[in-house]
């Protein structure tokens, strides 16, 4: 059975799927999950991340909105600099692996290529920015091959 995060989280994808953009109150949400506001606070800053693909904007208050976007990109070059331009001076493991995992999905590498990136940049011997100097490198590389 799935935990309530996942419920929340798979609602707000499924109004996702219809339109490319979503405003919701967070009240309304709680409320039809049975859930205090702070749970669908829990459930955007964890999985609708800008490293998975998404874009959130909130406005807290009586009026008070999130908006999440799922970011689509017109072509390879577009996103991969969209990456770049956002990408942090430090990676930890936890962020690389969205990272890869959005690259994967947007169907820039293989599943063998998403793998052994995965194996070579979760290594705990490096350090956050040492990652993410690796992966700027991997990122221009995957660029010029477009």
């Amino acid at each position: 059975m799935k935990n309530t995060s996942d419920m929340i989280e798979k609602y707000l994808k499924e109004l996702l799927s219809q339109a490319a953009e979503i405003e919701i109150r967070r009240s309304e949400i709680a409320a039809y999950f049975g859930v205090v506001p702070s749970q669908i606070n829990y459930v955007i800053k964890t999985r609708f991340t800008l490293p998975k693909g998404f874009e959130v904007e909130s406005k807290r208050g009586g009026g008070g909105y999130i908006r999440i976007v799922k970011i689509q990109y017109s072509d390879d070059h577009e996103f991969l600099m969209d990456i770049l331009s956002k990408m942090p001076e430090k990676l930890s493991i936890a962020m690389t692996q969205d990272l890869l995992q959005l690259i994967f999905n947007e169907q820039i590498i293989t599943e063998r290529e998403g793998n052994l990136l995965l194996a070579t940049l979760s290594q705990s011997i490096l350090t956050d920015m040492q990652r993410s100097i690796l992966l700027t490198a991997i990122i221009h590389r995957l660029d010029k091959l477009d």
